[in-house]
């Protein structure tokens, strides 16, 4: 399949551009058997020669290009309007009706707060010019209204206020917020990408709308993204102080597989400039090695890296709630368990060159002991639970 996507080096286009070639080149092996043999990327700094080349090649468009901060209102029109028309023609000339998606937006549906939008009316009259061509030509139209994205490669200080906000907590710049409470709905760039595959495979989703509001309608005159994000602007605020933390703290916040907070961290991190990608850990060091903290959660326990230098027993205690694996990357070592009360020892010779994972069970002393006389044994370590000062839940008994 030859693909053209106008608007290409654009946020949205470079990131459906960037999926599209992980496919044509085999690196993407999560969209079945589905092909891709050429991306064509149509944007300002290319020609018309270019793009009435590509147009008479291409199986699928996807039409991205578009004006949305002009320094004139009418540049609107002249930028939405004028290249759609522009594209379309290119494609009736070459007599090619493959299918074709539009990027509109919500602005489009001059609704509500938008019911005064010039950007709203270009897109409009788009859509419009979109749902004609199909029914002179019979090409598939795919006409999706977003909303704001957001997502890596976001431009700050354009339109994008999730981009700002991101860029500037990165980079210790101020933000401003006159209304915390103010909702945004939120499409994520992955979700995006992700419809857009689907588009490709006869498998878009399809709505209509009420007001502003998009219904999921299997036979909608419009497309729209199943997954989008309603959040206030205190609500990103709040997750961007933490994120911001997490070097400090070391607590990852709740991101659960299709959570907000998943997709803004993601986001937040492409911001982050040389100096804070990489921050320096507390290592605990005394003679016989050291322990070091890697990450914390509030309901998931806590990552440790403890080095036992050549020789060296740790450990030597028990809980009776906590419970931790012991996963040896380097060295060779001996873990030893034995439940409180009973003489019985379990022993479990353990070595970077065979990784796998011991439990320290409840109720079981233990400890770790580096068998090498001259090499550091290296030693991940989880436990169940954070460490509570007023309550460890950790009782000195040796082993042996």
């Amino acid at each position: 399949m030859k693909i053209l996507v106008t608007g290409a080096k654009g946020f949205v286009g470079k990131n459906l551009c960037a999926q599209l070639n992980n496919i044509k080149s085999g690196k993407a092996k999560c969209y079945g058997n589905m092909t891709v043999s050429q991306v064509y990327e149509y944007d300002i700094d290319s020609t018309l020669e270019q793009l009435d080349s590509y147009c008479k090649e291409a199986d699928f468009v996807f039409n991205l290009a578009g004006v949305n901060r002009p320094q004139n209102p009418e540049e609107f029109m002249q930028g939405n309007f004028d290249f759609a028309s522009t594209l379309l023609n290119m494609l009736k000339n070459h007599g090619n009706t493959c299918s074709i998606m539009l990027s509109s937006s919500i602005q489009a549906t001059l609704q509500g707060r938008f019911g005064d939008s010039e950007y709203g009316r270009s897109k409009k009259a788009s859509e419009e010019l979109f749902f004609e061509y199909a029914k002179e030509t019979g090409a598939k139209v795919l006409v999706y209204r977003f909303p704001n994205l957001f997502g890596k490669w976001c431009r700050p200080n354009y339109n994008s206020a999730v981009a700002t906000f991101c860029n500037n907590y990165a980079n210790d710049l101020p933000i401003k917020v006159n209304d915390p409470n103010v909702e945004l709905e939120l499409l994520y760039i992955d979700d995006f990408v992700d419809e857009m595959i689907a588009a490709l495979k006869g498998e878009e989703h399809h709505c209509e709308f009420e007001g502003v509001e998009t219904v999921l309608r299997d036979n909608g005159r419009y497309c729209a993204v199943p997954t989008t994000y309603k959040v206030t602007l205190g609500e990103i605020v709040a997750l961007l102080e933490e994120f911001k933390k997490q070097p400090e703290t070391l607590l990852i916040p709740s991101i659960s597989t299709g959570s907000f907070a998943k997709a803004l961290y993601s986001t937040y991190l492409s911001y982050l400039p040389k100096e804070k990608v990489s921050f320096p850990l507390k290592m605990n060091v005394d003679a016989r090695g050291s322990f070091t903290e890697l990450v914390r959660t509030l309901d998931k326990g806590q990552v440790s890296i403890n080095i036992s230098k050549p020789g060296i027993t740790k450990g030597q205690h028990w809980h009776n709630t906590k419970w931790e694996f012991f996963i040896v990357v380097a060295g060779k070592g001996l873990i030893q368990q034995r439940k409180i009360g009973t003489n019985e020892v379990l022993n479990f010779e353990v070595s970077g060159e065979k990784i796998e994972a011991v439990h320290m069970l409840p109720g079981y002393t233990h400890n770790i002991i580096n068998l090498s006389k001259t090499e550091s044994l290296i030693t991940v370590m989880w436990a169940n639970e954070l460490l509570d000062p007023n309550k460890p839940d950790t009782y000195f008994e040796p082993v042996n």
